[in-house]
């Protein structure tokens, strides 16, 4: 997921990114802007997933920024000041964070712009292939480049994919470890859901690869893989997914 920091305090960039990163690491923070003139800047050359926004910059109120370029990234904004909420809602707000930020806020925030985005998503090649009766294309094989070498790794071949530090890693069934150039949320586009699903944001596992589970807490479903993950606390099928989870096992 791609992101961008719109803040003019560097220490509270720094800590907003830091915060994110231990929340969910397969956040990508793509640019820390401290104006209302670098972030217009920036806008019109490039787009992000989601926004992060102070309202009060070093030369402005951070609203002017859409009056000079047409932005449709959901936002969350943070802020020290309450009375601009009314102002923030009429934009693309998911939330409005008053500082100084807790945790749990920027988790509840994130939790909520993951279930809009699920539930507005449309895949138009997957949804165009059904109208044509035609079968959508899954990927069969990832090429992997480590130093000079190139390793051709079959889908086939895959237990399951999972996201460490900043990066996004494959395992195969043999046990062994590749990095992969695509985020989760891209690999569970390429992927076939009849196959692989993605039980959190840390994990995309393939249904022969789950060789038990258990029942957790908060109706959560625990999974023991093979071959076993480095963390087995890091294998739980989220409370947001849980339900779909016990559909796909059924399909």
């Amino acid at each position: 997921m791609n992101t961008i920091i719109i803040e003019d305090e560097k220490f509270a960039a720094e800590k907003l990114e830091t915060t994110l990163l231990e929340i969910d690491p397969s956040i990508i923070i793509t640019a820390k802007l401290g104006s209302i003139k670098e972030s217009v800047k920036w806008l019109l050359q490039n787009t992000a997933d989601l926004i992060f926004l102070d309202i009060q910059l070093s030369d402005g109120i951070s609203f002017s920024i859409f009056d000079q370029v047409n932005v449709s990234t959901p936002i969350i904004f943070t802020t020290a000041y309450d009375q601009y909420a009314i102002q923030a809602f009429n934009l693309n707000s998911i939330s409005y964070l008053l500082k100084p930020i807790r945790k749990r806020d920027l988790e509840e925030s994130l939790h909520k712009y993951h279930k809009l985005k699920s539930a507005f998503s449309i895949d138009f090649e997957s949804l165009l292939a059904q109208i044509q009766g035609k079968k959508p294309e899954y990927k069969k094989r990832f090429l992997i480049q480590i130093g000079e070498k190139i390793k051709k790794v079959e889908v086939a071949e895959i237990a399951y994919f999972y996201v460490l530090d900043k990066g996004a890693f494959l395992r195969t069934r043999k046990g062994n470890i590749f990095p992969v150039d695509y985020t989760l949320d891209k690999l569970e586009s390429q992927l076939d859901p009849a196959h692989f699903f993605r039980i959190n944001r840390k994990y995309l596992v393939h249904i022969d690869a789950i060789s038990k589970m258990v029942a957790y807490s908060r109706g959560r479903i625990k999974l023991e893989l093979t071959p076993k993950a480095d963390d087995e606390f890091e294998t739980i099928v989220s409370i947001d997914r849980s339900a779909n989870f016990k559909k796909w096992l059924n399909s």
